[in-house]
């Protein structure tokens, strides 16, 4: 039990391990649900607060977000934070993705901010949370510390998360206590839906393995026909544990119970006697589907699902049915039923399996790639061009601007006729200095945009703050390692016209050099040799070829903190997404998707990379 006031704030668990919060308003609907107890029914349809939730539901028993269309599970968790925080504020920080739409902070990052936003603090180092970022109060910025990159943020004012006071009981004690006291079952539902769903569960409970009669041909049954429903387990059954499941000897099972009647048995009457009087016998009238072994569990939810095809009833699909789940098969199915008897449409799949290599090449298998010289590259550490001040770099960029407009400096934020605001190593410029970026336009101090070069890779290349542009030839910091990439006689998703290229990045762990975050530290190379993968098609073969651009400019991997596994001081890849999965998708870095070239060229482009650069290289 917890005591005393705070704020809850439901998150699910993400694939990179992070607690990512719902919104206000879909935590006060799961709050709701929650204190409604087992009434309520014990699941959360989030479609019903927010339409582009509609996929998801939240089983509470087992505390796993459910996708509809994916069969994807992923935990879920109710959490406490202070009243005083940012969520019992209603405040929320979020930072702006890269087609414009803006997403959260996690919220130990966006209390961590506002309580920095409060102190009037000009700017937060995240790196103590474990996030190589530093917010800038005063120019509403996000600044990667590895790569200077910089994304607007903003905070924003939303409803103020739910509250709680006294004793309450944590979300894995869902329902309140076994003794709690419940109402009496909703009468029979006469849905169409119901009927079919509660058709399906009597055939399979009964043992019945043909054909399903519709729904009208049972009307002129004998009640002889409808046999006693095996009753829910006795006193000595073990009780459900946090998945929700009831442990047996060698046999694990769901433990939810579907609560509602057949709707075309007579009133007064239960399932397992047509001629008890109501509240009779009411337990042995619900469907126990705790007693029935996994096979019974799947052969109810194929049968329900061919029902609800033959019926014409527009359906979704419903995956996780197979056996390599952490989670009990037959969840899947259950959830469908839930569904169904809740008026919900649902067609039961099984999912594509996860492939993340294709099958066994042989040497002779492998070749080279028409048009792409070599099947490998290795690249060492490169040493910054000397010779030249910064002053000296920026001054092929610049157009002095003798009579400055009214404006700010975006990196200083001071007006650009005043002189530069910057506090830091003192360059040999003046700071009332302006200067005009010769193809974007853009103005700024020439003391602030040394100071920027300085901070940076300082490799000849400057990055204008504003719109992005690159001039000089952009590289980065990778640490030495191996490039190979070959094609493979195999097919990719999406793509079964061609063969694949495959690409081998091997790094080894090492120690970091001046460049890199903290110079003279072991860093580690976790994952390699990475194996990535694309189509062998004129547009696959382009990527390739500025790939390796990228790779001879030490742009596909940096050091820093990984996002996945939180280890700081290791090697992560560098804003290029890469496709490691090889013959599927459930992860999204796989195939098929329509989009992926086409966005990885816009990466690329972003770093400086273009059709251009091949020529650029080879002279």
């Amino acid at each position: 039990m917890l005591l005393a006031s705070a704020v809850v704030v439901w998150e699910w668990l993400n694939e990179h391990g992070r607690w990512r919060p719902y919104s206000p308003a879909v935590s006060h609907h799961i709050e709701a649900v929650v204190r409604a107890g087992p009434r309520a029914g014990g699941s959360v349809v989030l479609g019903q607060v927010d339409s582009r939730l509609a996929p998801y539901i939240i089983d509470l028993q087992s505390m796993n977000q459910f996708r509809q269309d994916t069969g994807t599970l992923r935990p879920v968790r109710r959490n406490y934070y202070d009243p005083s925080s940012a969520p019992g504020k209603g405040v929320v920080w979020e930072w702006e993705n890269d087609n414009g739409s803006w997403t959260p902070y996690d919220m130990e990052v966006g209390i961590t901010i506002q309580h920095a936003y409060e102190k009037q603090h000009p700017w937060i180092d995240l790196t103590s949370i474990g996030f190589s970022y530093i917010i800038d109060f005063n120019t509403m910025g996000q600044i990667n510390r590895q790569t200077q990159r910089q994304r607007r943020v903003r905070r924003r004012l939303d409803l103020i998360y739910p509250m709680v006071t006294g004793a309450m009981p944590k979300a894995q004690s869902w329902p309140v206590s076994p003794g709690t006291t419940t109402s009496p079952p909703a009468p029979p539902c006469s849905c169409p839906q119901c009927v079919l769903v509660m058709s399906v569960k009597a055939a399979v409970v009964h043992g019945r393995t043909g054909p399903l009669q519709p729904p009208g041909t049972r009307k002129n049954m004998a009640p002889s026909g409808v046999g006693k429903l095996p009753p829910p387990p006795g006193p000595g059954a073990k009780p459900p544990d946090s998945a929700g499941t009831i442990r047996g000897p060698g046999k694990t099972a769901p433990s939810q119970v579907i609560r509602r009647q057949v709707s075309n048995t007579p009133s007064g009457a239960t399932v397992g006697s047509p001629t008890s009087p109501q509240g009779s016998n009411r337990k042995t009238g619900r469907v126990a589907l705790a007693t029935l072994n996994r096979s019974s569990l799947q052969r109810l939810a194929i049968a329900q699902s061919r029902v609800l095809i033959a019926s014409g009833v527009p359906t979704v699909p419903v995956k996780n049915l197979n056996g390599s789940s952490p989670v009990n098969p037959a969840l899947a199915g259950i959830t469908g039923i839930l569904m169904s008897a809740a008026g919900l449409p649902v067609c039961l799949t099984r999912p594509p399996k996860l492939v993340l290599h294709p099958p066994p090449v042989s040497k002779s298998e492998i070749k080279s790639i028409p048009g792409v010289s070599n099947t490998s590259r290795k690249t060492t550490k490169k040493q910054a061009k000397k010779g030249k001040t910064p002053e000296e770099v920026l001054k092929k960029y610049l157009q002095k601007v003798r009579h400055p407009p009214e404006e700010d400096c975006t990196i200083c934020m001071e007006r650009l006729t005043a002189p530069s605001g910057y506090k830091g190593p003192q360059p040999t410029v003046k700071p009332d200095v302006v200067g005009k970026l010769s193809r974007c336009g853009h103005i700024y101090h020439v003391y602030c945009l040394v100071a920027m070069y300085n901070n940076g890779n300082k490799d000849g290349s400057l990055q204008c703050p504003t719109c992005k542009t690159i001039y000089g030839v952009k590289t980065g910091t990778q640490p030495p390692g191996k490039m190979e990439y070959h094609l493979i006689p195999h097919s990719l998703p999406g793509h079964p016209d061609c063969k694949t290229i495959r690409i081998i990045y091997s790094i080894p762990p090492g120690i970091q050099g001046p460049e890199h975050p903290n110079p003279g530290k072991s860093f580690s190379a976790r994952g390699f040799p990475r194996h990535c993968y694309l189509p062998d098609s004129e547009k696959g073969r382009k990527v390739l070829k500025l790939l390796l651009v990228a790779w001879d400019r030490r742009l596909i991997f940096a050091i820093g903190t990984s996002s996945t596994t939180g280890e700081s001081d290791t090697v992560i890849w560098n804003e290029v997404h890469h496709k490691t999965e090889f013959g599927s998708n459930l992860t999204g870095h796989g195939y098929p998707d329509a989009n992926y070239l086409d966005n990885v060229l816009a990466e690329l482009a972003a770093q400086g990379i273009s059709e251009d650069s091949t020529a650029q290289e080879k002279d």
